[in-house]
């Protein structure tokens, strides 16, 4: 994606040049940002199934017409949501990439926020929290003098953590 700055265009930097071996595999993370949408989609799930059973039980004048409206505007909202996903994995954008020497983690706009190569790794710490409205993996990578990486994985069992783990018991960190 280039972006017109003065007269020169200027390439996102890319994910592949960072010198961390093979790519094994591309996956969704979040930020605070992401748990707080998470739980809101929920909440407004549960919202919208009790005013359905409220119009039903109450039927007040135009229940129909209002359950109609509600519900085209869920649907275009969950639509919205799934375009978001799919627009965003396509871009790159919010992504922990996977190296068999480390990994890459993009920011909002798709440029690459960290680099970690598994020599660096010191510890890694993960936090897990289920809830019906919020369910996330908080992982937390420390390193030899630098700050460490921090980011969520949403979902009861995202696949980026079963393979977080994998490679760090490949190259022998707890």
């Amino acid at each position: 994606m280039a972006l017109l700055q003065g007269r020169r265009f200027i390439m996102r930097q890319g994910t592949h040049g960072l010198g961390l071996g093979e790519k094994l595999g591309s996956y969704p993370i979040a930020g605070v940002g992401g748990g707080l949408a998470q739980m809101a989609r929920r909440s407004g799930a549960v919202l919208y199934v009790v005013m359905i059973v409220c119009l039903a039980a109450i039927t007040p004048p135009a229940a129909f017409a209002k359950g109609a409206v509600m519900t085209v505007v869920v649907v275009i909202l969950f639509g919205l949501m799934l375009a978001w996903r799919r627009t965003s994995a396509r871009l790159g954008l919010r992504r922990c990439y996977l190296y068999t020497d480390g990994l890459v983690v993009t920011n909002l706009f798709g440029g690459v926020r960290d680099a970690v190569a598994w020599s660096e790794v010191t510890e890694l710490n993960r936090l897990s929290g289920a809830s019906v409205f919020m369910t996330f993996h908080r992982v937390e990578i420390s390193r030899h003098g630098r700050r460490p990486l921090v980011f969520l994985a949403l979902g009861l069992e995202p696949p980026l953590v079963n393979a977080l783990l994998s490679q760090l018991a490949k190259n022998g960190i707890r």
